[in-house]
């Protein structure tokens, strides 16, 4: 059953899962079980950084190109801010991750910012402007005033 995986990921989670079930340890593959258990952790943070990129994209723009302010970039920053709420909420222990991110992620997110808005980066300051609590606030959006 070893190579099942290679072939067919969802069966191998499929029997995977009965043979834990029927208590058929000495017939899992443990270090393949180990290392997509480690994976899931690690899709989860990555779920978390890439909405927390999107968001602070769809934040910079707000701020920069106010002409353009679209419905579009405000459901993108809705979605975003409701995407990283519920998968902390499917993993409390991951409260502290977008703090722990959120300069990495500004560091991603101006770039991408710079190129879809056509301005130059030195346009965007260097280090995040915005705290965490406010990126994650629900009814806030950084006004042109606040450059």
């Amino acid at each position: 059953m070893s190579a099942t995986y290679t072939a067919d990921f969802n069966l191998w989670i499929e029997q995977t899962t009965q043979l834990l079930r029927s208590h058929r340890w000495q017939e899992v593959d443990v270090e393949y079980l180990i290392e997509q258990v480690e994976g899931l952790g690690k899709s989860e943070r990555r779920a978390i950084a890439s909405q927390l990129i999107r968001l602070l994209l769809h934040l910079l723009k707000w701020q920069y190109q106010p002409q353009r302010r679209s419905d579009s970039w405000l459901d993108s920053i809705t979605d975003s801010r409701t995407q990283i709420e519920l998968a902390i909420e499917d993993s409390p222990s991951l409260k502290s991750y977008p703090t722990e991110q959120l300069q990495e992620s500004y560091q991603r997110a101006r770039p991408q910012a710079a190129k879809q808005t056509e301005m130059l980066i030195s346009v965007f300051p260097e280090e995040c402007p915005y705290s965490l609590e406010l990126v994650l606030d629900e009814d806030w959006l950084p006004e042109t005033s606040d450059i």
